[in-house]
């Protein structure tokens, strides 16, 4: 029996040829980067707080392109449109600086906000592109914080210490912060009442010029208020001291430390010594810095009391903080650097014992310093014993007067047994001979803080 081959109907075979057709023509424009389907992204914080004087930076991203934008400023009232563009040149990545309405000084808006609409170049949504449309909250705030310096000491030296209470008010307070020739910041710490802080700062000896020292307050709208520190100023007579290194220290004692430092060391011995004593250096005073900082106590101060500090029992001062020292090799001078610290020398292995109570924050080999110990005594107070041999406490031990913490030694680069010490503020270290001085910490410190106290009682 023979079948008869079925003939296909020509509306079927074009049928299924458009069909054909339109799988492949839909696949190519799902799968086609020109007809992409991904919103385009709005890269800004959720709420903002604007003073209506500067500009608010948002950014647009698409993988198609930027085509269309529009800012609009809402507050319930009024629609005012701030930005608006149609880009004949797409760009994938755009950032924009949003200029603030024009509006009554006075203005007190509220529930403010932004309304951000954004349009891709895609061919998706029959070629009208992606659109995204996001709304961000915006708090109006033209209102500068207080700022205001109660008391503070009234000289300041070069390398030296003093302290500044002060008080900062503001409903949306960033930050606030003492800041020295705008170079160096000195953290705020609670003080007493609400609203009030205080900040020991310092004269960095390697800041040469002493132009202004200012508190500093910014709150979240970016509404800034500068008022002057105001500081006498006393000069200090920098002592040049001339060292004469010669090679075998350099490849025993720079080396060395380099080795325990885990550093690599270069093979001329000029080039040991300048890694040792620039590179090194600059990480051990950072190291020095970061450990102060991290261990700064935020928490409210109500009184401070701190001893003199006291030397090194039966010890002679072989070295002085501030000293320039110039350091030669083969008749060539190769480097300079300051010594930062008081350097006692006694006998061998001296014990070693603190003035005033506190807790250790830093128990550690720290290259040119060799075994250090820092303990911090509050306020952003710390003292430093470096080059020890032995240490009798550990990192988070609580210690007190007259308590012995290390015994004196030759680790570091050094030529022999002794203690270097020092004393950091906020990290930096000062001069020691300040904070030696009964006197000096009552007139430049104590009386300080109880004058203002007085202040902020009304008295």
């Amino acid at each position: 029996m023979k079948f008869k081959e079925k003939k296909r109907s020509p509306i079927g075979i074009i049928f299924g040829l458009l069909f054909i057709i339109l799988a492949v023509g839909g696949g190519y424009i799902y799968l086609s980067p020109a007809f992409e389907q991904n919103k385009p992204q709005i890269i800004a914080p959720n709420s903002i707080y604007w003073n209506l004087k500067s500009t608010i930076k948002i950014d647009l991203k698409d993988e198609s392109g930027i085509k269309y934008y529009k800012i609009i400023f809402r507050d319930g009232q009024k629609n005012i449109v701030l930005n608006q563009e149609v880009l004949t040149d797409v760009k994938k990545d755009l950032s924009i600086e949003v200029t603030p309405p024009k509006l009554d000084m006075f203005y007190k808006g509220v529930d403010t906000s932004l309304e951000i609409e954004v349009v891709d170049n895609s061919k998706w949504n029959l070629l009208e592109g992606n659109k995204a449309v996001r709304s961000i909250d915006v708090k109006i705030d033209t209102k500068k914080p207080i700022a205001n310096v109660l008391d503070n000491s009234r000289y300041i030296q070069r390398g030296g210490s003093a302290v500044v209470v002060v008080k900062v008010k503001d409903a949306n307070l960033k930050e606030a912060y003492i800041s020295f020739n705008d170079e160096k910041k000195f953290k705020l710490i609670p003080y007493y009442k609400e609203d009030y802080y205080v900040a020991l700062i310092a004269w960095p000896i390697a800041f040469e010029e002493f132009n202004r020292v200012n508190l500093i307050a910014i709150d979240k709208a970016d509404n800034k208020t500068i008022t002057k520190v105001p500081l006498y100023i006393q000069k200090k007579r920098i002592k040049v001291d001339n060292i004469n290194l010669s090679e075998s220290f350099i490849k025993n004692i720079s080396a060395s430390v380099l080795e325990q430092s885990f550093e690599q060391i270069p093979e001329d011995p000029k080039d040991i010594f300048l890694y040792s004593n620039q590179d090194l250096r600059a990480k051990n005073i950072q190291t020095i810095e970061k450990a102060v900082e991290k261990h700064l106590d935020n928490q409210f101060i109500e009184k401070f009391k701190i001893n003199s500090f006291d030397r090194l029992r039966g010890s002679k001062t072989v070295a002085g903080y501030g000293e320039r020292r110039h350091y030669y090799l083969n008749g060539e001078k190769i480097n300079e650097a300051w010594h930062l610290g008081i350097d006692w020398a006694s006998i061998k292995k001296a014990p070693v014992r603190v003035s005033n109570d506190g807790v250790v924050i830093f128990n550690s080999y720290l290259g040119l310093y060799g075994n250090t110990l820092i303990v911090d005594h509050g306020m952003g107070l710390a003292s430093l014993y470096a080059h020890t041999s032995s240490q009798s406490v550990k990192v988070g031990d609580q210690v007190s007067t007259n308590q012995k913490i290390a015994n004196t030694g030759a680790t570091g680069a050094v030529f022999g047994d002794h203690l270097h010490f020092g004393i950091l503020v906020q990290g930096v270290e000062v001069n020691p001979i300040e904070w030696m001085d009964k006197h000096w910490i009552k007139v430049r410190i104590t009386d300080v803080l109880n004058n203002a106290k007085k202040s902020i009682d009304g008295k």
